[in-house]
């Protein structure tokens, strides 16, 4: 109430013992007698009261305000292991693969034993089927779009295995990634260059050209392998490209990440500028010079650092 809720109160009593007094002398003498003690301490609690409040009310101004409370989940709720523990399967491994292709998983070498059957059932079914087609789908439309020079320095880069040219057969030999990678194994199938084409990223590959683009196949394959690469693409459809880069040997060390930065960078210094980069890793599409915008098809196969 504060100072002036006391005073009120201290005021409001007082004018009600004068009026009792005025009423009869002889009433207001014994009425006086009666209430005065009781009116006295009511009097005085009312000020205690007031005085209390205002104390309080003082105190208050400076408390500082209760700080955010974070509530932490309940001791009794199931770790997160138990909780995708009572998962499916099938979930659990579709939350594997979302995120491998969103590049959430640390470095991995093989596909969990455990989802080997879901990636099988993935690539060679019509899932991954759709989700090849709608990248494609989606880079056309960029590509049509995109604003381009009139000098022919317009720019898209295609990687080779898993986006233009599809490993499967070789794949469904060795677990659809559940092996470790084996360098000699593949470099094997490479050299029969019996690759099929994925369908959408041919389409692709022959609108991009028809806008004008340049067209570059960077891959990390070897140099020791472009005979058979040309072989492979032509067989499959693939003709006309502007430029081949395979790795030499003083890139044999390198991640693919700073391989293909550099060739995307010495493409920049010879004046080129990109506008479009596909590929199946995201070694393919990060670190320097990187395009304009990047599309990246699925592969939950294997990664490449």
């Amino acid at each position: 109430m504060g100072r002036l809720g006391g005073s009120l109160l201290l005021l409001v009593a007082l004018l009600a013992a004068a009026a009792a007094a005025a009423a009869s002398p002889e009433e207001s003498s014994a009425q006086v007698e009666d209430t005065a003690p009781a009116q006295h301490a009511s009097v005085e609690a009312a000020a205690v009261s007031a005085q209390q409040q205002q104390q309080h009310h003082h105190q208050e101004q400076h408390i500082l305000p209760r700080p955010l409370v974070i509530e932490l989940p309940s001791s009794a709720a199931p770790p997160d292991e138990a909780f995708e523990e009572e998962l499916p399967l099938e979930v659990r491994c579709a939350s594997w693969r979302l995120a491998a292709e969103a590049n959430n998983l640390a470095p991995w070498r093989a596909v969990p034993a455990e989802c080997a059957p879901h990636v099988r059932d993935y690539v060679t079914g019509v899932a991954y089927r759709a989700d090849l087609d709608l990248v494609a789908r989606e880079s056309a439309a960029y590509a049509r779009a995109a604003p381009r020079g009139d000098d022919g320095r317009d720019a898209w880069i295609f990687d080779i295995d898993e986006t233009l040219l599809s490993n499967l057969p070789y794949y469904a030999d060795h677990g659809y990634g559940l092996e470790l990678f084996d360098h000699h194994a593949f470099d094997e199938w490479v050299e029969r260059a019996d690759a099929p084409a994925i369908p959408s990223s041919l389409k692709l590959y022959k609108e991009v050209r028809e806008l004008g683009f340049k067209t570059f196949l960077l891959t990390g394959r070897s140099e020791a392998h472009r005979g058979v690469t040309v072989e492979n693409l032509n067989k499959q459809g693939f003709h006309d490209w502007d430029k081949l880069i395979l790795r030499q040997a003083v890139d044999r060390n390198k991640t693919a990440m700073t391989y293909k930065s550099e060739k995307r960078k010495e493409m920049e210094a010879e004046g080129y500028r990109i506008l479009g980069n596909s590929g199946d890793q995201w070694s393919d599409l990060l670190g320097s010079s990187v395009a304009v915008r990047s599309f990246k098809l699925p592969n939950p196969m294997y990664y490449i650092p």
